[in-house]
């Protein structure tokens, strides 16, 4: 292997694509005595952020698990972080970026998984004849929801950097083609109008996509046989799958393989990408995990119970609107439903222009809301919603089920 082959076409310091790379919508507070890069920053804000501490208690795959040793959203982010961290540094690129876009990556995911994001998506598609997909939910907590604390007491946006927003509003989409290559145009990342439109700006950007995909399929099935959602018939067609090199098949010997094949197949003139056999390889995994696992009936079942749970607290919150009265309305209800309306109380004074109570001047955030607007509550409860864990939301529908 050549090591540190995309070296020469990595972004530098001296190019226009760094300069881009590198720019921030507003100027951050910087420390007299930093010894950090600018996406070290980065990584540092997500890391200290309440939407990634939030991620211990979401949905990968199955549903507000009481096994301990199950996978939740945060053990896969930290999954993606160390494999595009090891590519990365392998090829020459900048790890430093791959780590930030990793850490970041799935911030905006609803609970309850991609199950939570279809039940949101369907309520978003009807109320507001808009989309939903957390990728683009990721960029707006990135930049216009999540907040920090300065050193004046303040609290203000991540304002993170272009190249960490752009790859992950762009980490998703399925990789199915062999080769993944940067784009050149800077563009709003506002403007994405669905998964996978456009590749990302930077190869850091493509190795997190890639690695996202490494990192779940083999974690998936070890939560699967932890939990007896294979049987001996499926896991000797998965062998199969896998061939007569794979006497054992778990997450780190799967990580390991398909690193070593994607550092191995990559090159500059190429792209990020897969030789042939580990390209058919990771989709024939992928292919039996949807038929085995992510479809299997008792996630079904499951996935009624999230919809009921998301539905439910949606038209609760529908139910408290009352224009620029809406906060007094919700209060009345606070000795009901205690949990909910104080939590949503919190997030209207937060992010509605007109609500700011006077214990809250030190907040410096985005406004978001107008609730002379009623489109704009129904935005704020799906912003709440998909910040919410799944045992918060199961906390609420069991507040709003009981007498």
């Amino acid at each position: 292997m050549q090591e540190k082959l995309f070296k020469g076409v990595a972004i530098q310091k001296t190019d226009a694509k760094w300069e881009a790379s590198v720019k921030r919508e507003n100027d951050i507070d910087y420390r007299k005595e930093d010894i950090r890069t600018e996406f070290e920053r980065d990584y540092n804000r997500i890391l200290h952020s309440k939407a990634y501490r939030r991620l211990k208690n979401k949905t990968q795959v199955f549903f507000a698990t009481r096994n301990d040793n199950i996978c939740t959203r945060i053990e896969h982010v930290n999954h993606v972080s160390s494999v595009s961290y090891t590519i990365s540094k392998f090829l020459g690129l900048n790890t430093q970026l791959t780590m930030a876009i990793a850490i970041g990556h799935d911030l905006g995911h609803a609970p309850f998984g991609h199950s939570g994001e279809r039940i949101i998506k369907s309520i978003v598609d009807k109320v507001l004849n808009d989309n939903f997909w957390h990728e683009k939910n990721s960029l707006r907590v990135i930049d216009s929801i999540e907040t920090l604390e300065d050193s004046t007491g303040k609290h203000k946006n991540l304002n993170l950097t272009y190249a960490v927003r752009d790859g992950i509003v762009s980490h998703c989409g399925e990789v199915n083609e062999n080769a993944l290559v940067p784009r050149n145009e800077v563009i709003d990342l506002h403007t994405i109008k669905k998964p996978n439109e456009y590749a990302p700006f930077t190869w850091e950007g493509c190795v997190v996509k890639i690695a996202d995909k490494i990192s779940y399929l083999g974690r998936d099935i070890e939560d699967a046989l932890t939990l007896n959602i294979l049987n001996r018939d499926q896991l000797s067609a998965l062998k199969d799958i896998a061939g007569e090199n794979y006497k054992a098949i778990n997450n780190t010997i799967l990580m390991h393989d398909f690193i070593i094949d994607l550092c191995k197949s990559s090159h500059p003139d190429i792209g990020i990408c897969f030789s042939e056999n580990y390209l058919r390889l990771i989709n024939d995994v992928k292919k039996f995990n949807y038929q085995n696992i992510y479809n299997h009936k008792r996630l079904k079942n499951y996935e009624k119970y999230a919809k009921l749970v998301i539905e439910s607290i949606y038209e609760a919150l529908c139910g408290f609107y009352d224009g620029p009265s809406t906060i007094e309305k919700i209060s009345s209800y606070q000795r009901s439903f205690p949990i909910l309306c104080t939590a949503f109380i919190q997030w209207l004074e937060k992010y509605d222009k007109n609500s700011r109570s006077e214990k809250l001047l030190l907040l410096e955030n985005k406004t978001l809301y107008d609730l002379n607007i009623e489109n704009d509550y129904n935005k704020a409860i799906i912003d709440f919603i998909a910040s919410i864990t799944d045992n918060f939301a199961i906390e609420i529908f069991n507040e709003l089920s009981s007498f």
